[in-house]
């Protein structure tokens, strides 16, 4: 916990001042979020809220034999870190609420072994006015310290209201 509150303050947050700014954003990156250290304590406690206890996740050996060299995380545990980066890349100011509205296009692109880093770049792909406010599609790439490809890259919808 002290390791990722003490690794934030190294990161550069974007502050963002309202809706107008955000939507000058479009076709941008937003930032780069901080490492944050997979472990199996967290895949775990991912597995028991969840209640998806794929042996691959839980027990090494079978991780192995699968061809993992030992446990990996749950695809939606990688995907579920995105509003955690997201508040790391940025704060939004000026607005009444912002609401996760969903997902168009999640792929898991590379699995994450136990004990890997992950973060997020987030690049803002479009702005789309809603009534009382804009939808914005977040291009994440979740990157894996180490690998040339991404676990997963995911095209995140976001409201927000005047």
């Amino acid at each position: 916990m002290i390791e990722n509150a003490i690794a934030c303050f190294d990161a550069v947050m974007l502050t963002l001042d309202g809706i107008t700014d955000l939507s000058s954003r479009v076709g941008q990156e937003l930032g780069v979020s901080t490492w944050h250290t997979v472990t199996q304590q967290k895949i775990t406690a991912f597995a028991e809220s969840t209640e998806d206890f794929e042996r691959i996740h839980l027990d090494s050996q079978r991780g192995r034999e699968a061809g993992f060299g030992g446990t990996i995380a749950h695809g939606l545990y990688t995907l579920s870190l995105g509003p955690k980066f997201l508040y790391e890349i940025f704060t939004m100011r000026g607005v009444s609420l912002g609401l996760n509205y969903g997902f168009e296009r999640v792929r898991f692109l590379t699995p994450v072994p136990v004990d890997s880093r992950v973060r997020m770049a987030a690049a803002l792909s479009a702005a789309t006015p809603i009534a009382g406010g804009t939808k914005f599609t977040v291009t994440e790439t979740f990157e894996i310290d180490g690998h040339d490809k991404p676990a997963c890259v995911a095209d995140s919808i976001l409201a927000y209201f005047h």
